[in-house]
């Protein structure tokens, strides 16, 4: 690398290298066109990773329809129901189901779709099953009708649910216009990562499951590729995304380490949840549970240690630029104060989730007044406090872990040189850590 070097004294003085001393009271001029070549490169990066998520949604909207799974030997989901517009209410009254009474209604429907398009029918709500809500029908509602044949070839119609497309969209582009007015172009690339993340699930893990693969194997996998592409998508091509990506991919591994570990110790078979025994009554193809829990665990730590990652991998940058006579024992020692925080936090908040999620089997066991010692034994309990702890470790390992890693790269920022120019700047034109993954 070549340093300008001009005297006070004398402007005309030649340029030498950067090996040879400094005339006393020399002012250096460092040229900027390695930082230059860094913002290229970050552009380029950034840009090529825009066009493959694009493209790979793109594709993976048009095929994952395609994909052949294995046959369950039952209809698609939702084949048999039909949109439908409530035409009128003619009955509401009181119906007493086993002692509890509660309000019925019967009303005329006219189906907007298939081949019983037009079609007048009329349907019950609320006379065969307790209703949990005191949502009514009223007309003009579109709901969802399932459309079935009596063995004399009569047809019946049954209310399905409510349709909540309309709302569903209003409330995501609400969503989507508040992430672009808060981050503007660190926004929409957050929320082509997101498109990219939910495609690579629903495309790749889930489709990869289902053959027959290995759940575990898949979900780190799949894992590794989303948590890359959506990182360098939101927040560019350069060393703090480098730091993080680096620092997501180990932890990664060591939370499955210690997932597949604590697993084996507890004796999970992965049957606690009741839908995973029914997908292998449904599937020819033999399912590995134990692996389905594992990935299950490992995809569900993702969102947590995404945010804590990256916002310590930023921690550690901000810190450097703040004062840059810190070594790596100041910036250790400073970052981690900040990650102690933020672990103390997300550990609150990931415990807080899963018992969010959990509320109604736990109003279950209060009501049964059940032993609390022994009723963590059973396996459908169990699974939940191995995925809670196993995911805690996880982010207590990714703190010191990400924060170490950051620091190598952070004082490697002013590092001359093409790997210097290839890698990128030290942080993206967006110098602040954004929440909008």
């Amino acid at each position: 690398m070549i340093v300008s070097v001009k005297s006070r004294n004398n402007p005309k003085s030649k340029t030498k290298s950067a090996e040879q001393p400094p005339e006393q009271g020399a002012v250096f001029i460092f040229p900027e066109q390695c930082i230059l070549d860094g913002m290229k490169y970050e552009k380029l990066a950034q840009y090529t990773l825009l066009t493959f998520a694009a493209a790979a949604i793109f594709w993976g909207w048009n095929n994952f329809g395609r994909v052949e799974l294995p046959d369950a030997g039952m209809s698609a989901m939702g084949s048999e129901t039909m949109r439908a517009r409530v035409v009128e209410i003619l009955e509401d009254g009181e119906i007493d189901l086993g002692g509890i009474v509660q309000r019925y209604q019967i009303a005329r429907v006219e189906l907007q779709e298939g081949k019983y398009q037009g079609v007048i029918a009329e349907i019950d709500y609320g006379k065969r099953q307790v209703l949990s809500n005191a949502v009514y029908l009223q007309a003009g509602n579109e709901i969802l009708v399932t459309v079935g044949s009596r063995p004399d070839g009569v047809l019946t119609f049954y209310f399905a649910d409510f349709i909540r497309t309309d709302t569903l969209l209003w409330l995501a582009a609400i969503f989507a216009v508040s992430i672009l007015v808060i981050s503007r172009w660190k926004g929409l690339r957050s929320l082509i990562s997101m498109a990219f993340s939910l495609m690579i699930i629903v495309g790749f893990i889930i489709p990869n499951i289902l053959v027959g693969k290995d759940p575990l194997q898949v979900s780190i996998t799949g894992s590794i590729l989303l948590l890359a592409v959506t990182l360098y998508l939101t927040y560019g091509w350069n060393l703090k995304t480098h730091a993080a990506v680096v620092s997501m991919m180990l932890v990664l591994l060591i939370t499955g380490v210690l997932a597949g570990v604590f697993v084996n110790f507890t004796k999970l078979s992965g049957s606690g949840d009741e839908n995973a025994l029914f997908l292998i009554q449904m599937l020819d193809t033999q399912i590995n549970l134990r692996g389905l829990l594992l990935g299950g665990m490992i995809i569900g730590a993702l969102g947590v240690l995404d945010d804590l990652v990256t916002t310590q991998a930023s921690a550690v940058f901000e810190l450097r630029r703040a004062n840059q006579t810190l070594g790596f024992r100041g910036l250790f020692l400073s970052a981690m104060r900040i990650g102690q925080d933020h672990v103390a936090a997300t550990v609150n908040t990931l415990v807080l989730a899963y018992a969010g999620a959990s509320l109604p089997m736990l109003l279950m066991f209060s009501l049964g007044r059940g032993d609390y010692g022994t009723l963590v034994n059973f396996e459908f309990i169990a699974e939940e406090i191995v995925r809670t702890l196993v995911g805690s470790l996880g982010m207590v390992t990714a703190v010191p872990l990400t924060t170490a890693i950051a620091i190598l790269f952070a004082l490697r920022v002013d590092t001359p040189g093409k790997w210097r120019q290839f890698l990128g700047p030290a942080e993206g034109s967006g110098d602040a850590h954004s929440h909008s993954h």
